[in-house]
């Protein structure tokens, strides 16, 4: 059976409509496999991912709420940015950067704004939506959610995304998805969207209470309580129901050299 979805490759310029099978992919009267493209993010907006909306993540932190320098629980949504430089694709190498152990794999659903909203209510929030993708929000470990992790989570691909857009009419229930992780084969977590503080139309109800999504932005759900961890030369394979699967391989960083240029 095909479902319809929506996709970017390097050949082109904007999205491309695509129909995805079991085995193979159809685009332009052409049945091909998935290493046949050269893919690109499906997603050009702003990514914005969220903290502490998994409710295991919102429990294993509770206790430090009361201490400074957080002092009390968050109120609103604790919202970061995947800058330009970090977006990645499906079957693209992710570098790990030199001197780092490993990466933090945080398998996430990704919410694709289909036309711009501010301050919208949660039971209008997914006439807003154009549909859901798949996210790797790779992250150098780190522990406090105090100070902009920008130097974690802002390395150059560190936010693999795709293969393709689903659009929301395929998913009529997308608080029902499951997210399953594989590292060279292994499942290695399984997390479910029912477990989100936050359903995806209050968070989308309670960031645009006080700013605005563009078309084309994309939302991360959250990022699930102790992530599991790449290193160089694995594999990792996140699937989403009724989505599919985002592929990348875990490279070491090439060494910087002056001007800007790798070796």
């Amino acid at each position: 059976m095909l479902f319809r979805a929506k996709a970017r490759f390097s050949s082109t310029i904007g999205l491309e409509d695509i129909f995805v099978g079991h085995s193979h992919i159809e685009w332009k009267g052409e049945k091909l496999t998935e290493d046949a493209f050269d893919w690109q993010s499906p997603v050009s907006g702003t990514v914005y991912g969220s903290l502490l909306n998994f409710q295991e993540q919102k429990d294993a932190f509770s206790s430090e709420f009361s201490k400074a320098p957080y002092n009390n629980p968050p109120e609103r949504p604790i919202l970061y940015i995947k800058p330009r430089n970090t977006i990645n694709a499906h079957l693209r190498e992710v570098a790990i950067p030199n001197g780092v152990e490993a990466v933090e794999i945080n398998a996430t659903l990704g919410v694709v704004i289909g036309k711009t909203v501010t301050n919208v209510r949660d039971e209008n929030a997914l006439e807003y939506v154009e549909g859901y993708t798949i996210v790797n929000d790779v992250s150098v470990p780190h522990e406090s959610f105090y100070r902009p992790a920008i130097k974690q989570k802002a390395r150059d691909g560190f936010c693999p995304i795709g293969p393709w857009i689903v659009p929301k009419e395929n998913l009529p229930n997308p608080d029902g998805l499951m997210i399953w992780t594989f590292k060279n084969e292994e499942l290695i977590q399984v997390t479910s969207v029912k477990d989100l503080v936050r359903s995806i139309p209050k968070l989308i109800q309670d960031v645009t209470e006080y700013m605005t999504l563009a078309k084309g932005d994309l939302l991360l759900i959250g990022v699930p309580h102790n992530p599991p961890v790449a290193t160089v030369g694995d594999t990792i394979r996140i699937e989403i129901d009724q989505i599919g699967s985002l592929e990348n391989r875990f490279v070491l960083e090439n060494v910087r050299i002056a001007g800007g240029e790798k070796v």
